[in-house]
């Protein structure tokens, strides 16, 4: 079982390295970690077999001309699972968790903002579904932390030279499949938009961002070397991102909540901006709503949460803050848990 397995300094070096860069190769990621790479992919194996890990490439949302809402569901104890698990099932939601004492659903919904069939989960599906009492939608307008920002409890293990160096070497590498752009983070290019043919090359990325170019090309009925220009331009137009999703319990988190944050509109982005900094926080981001602001904690235990709440992110800024501890994760951000 995920909770059984312990994690040492490799297991966690290579999660850091793969956040640094997900396509790197195993010969550069085992050099850079003083091991040997047959050991390295004896442990990405078992990492992906026992705890989940998932490489994933996600669209960036204003190329791929959706739109994302945090959804808050409250359900029947009786009907809150089935609704979860049906949620977590659409392709057109992530990060489907249960909360609240079981009667609460949070999920991101992505909707299409024109057309016959836009907003129409938030419209039609959810309002008719029964079981569903009460529904509370937050229009995402800015992350300020997660996406292609991982949470820092993930990338505490690789030092600045090892990240330097694996950015570096990775840039001109031969890894399962390269791109020779830069790999840091590029700044999304808000006028280009995703075509059928990037469309394609994404929904295989989304289930294995490591696959090879010559994988690429049999999923896609393209060609390695267009396959390869392709994402290449893709990641230097910052049109996609990359993201290592595994169950944070095995990084020694057992307690995780959400926070419905009321900030004065005037400092929002200050306060926003420090809670981003935080080392307890994977998500923060500006949203509609009575609660504009939305923050998602990982901490060690109940006692490290406590400590945050009422020494950390208690800011006089901050009018008014709801949390909603997480029971269960049916959906990260591509990855179904749901047996």
């Amino acid at each position: 079982m995920v909770n059984m397995l312990v994690l040492d300094d490799l297991d966690r070096g290579l999660i850091h390295a793969l956040q640094v860069d997900a396509r790197a190769s195993f010969t550069l990621v085992a050099d850079i970690l003083g091991s040997s790479t047959q050991t390295v992919v004896r442990r990405y194996r078992r990492l992906s077999a026992q705890a989940g890990l998932r490489v994933v490439a996600l669209p960036a949302p204003r190329s791929s001309g959706t739109h994302q809402w945090f959804v808050r569901l409250t359900a029947a104890t009786r009907t809150a699972h089935d609704i979860a698990v049906a949620l977590a099932r659409r392709p057109d939601t992530s990060w489907v968790r249960l909360t609240s004492g079981g009667t609460e659903i949070v999920a991101i919904i992505h909707t299409t903002p024109t057309g016959p069939d836009a907003h129409a989960l938030l419209l039609r599906d959810i309002p008719r579904t029964a079981g569903i009492t009460a529904v509370s939608a937050h229009y995402l307008l800015h992350t300020y932390l997660g996406g292609p920002t991982a949470w820092r409890g993930r990338v505490d293990t690789l030092d600045a030279a090892q990240q330097a160096r694996l950015r570096a070497e990775s840039a001109t590498g031969t890894g399962p499949g390269r791109d020779t752009s830069t790999t840091g983070t590029a700044s999304e290019d808000p006028a280009y938009l995703l075509t059928d043919a990037d469309r394609l090359l994404l929904d295989a990325l989304r289930d294995d961002a490591r696959l090879s170019y010559a994988e690429l090309a049999a999923a896609t009925g393209s060609t390695a070397s267009t396959v390869s220009r392709r994402l290449a331009e893709l990641r230097s137009r910052g049109a996609l991102f990359f993201d290592v999703d595994i169950d944070p319990s095995l990084l020694g988190v057992t307690v995780s909540a959400f926070l419905w944050m009321q900030v004065a509109p005037s400092q929002l982005d200050t306060v926003a901006t420090e809670l981003a900094g935080h080392r307890e926080l994977a998500v923060v981001a500006a949203t509609t709503g009575p609660t504009n602001l939305v923050a998602h904690a990982l901490c060690r235990d109940a006692e490290e949460l406590h400590h945050y709440l009422t020494r950390k992110v208690a800011l006089d800024a901050i009018a008014r803050i709801e949390t909603a501890p997480v029971l269960r994760t049916y959906k990260a951000a591509a990855t179904l848990r749901i047996g």
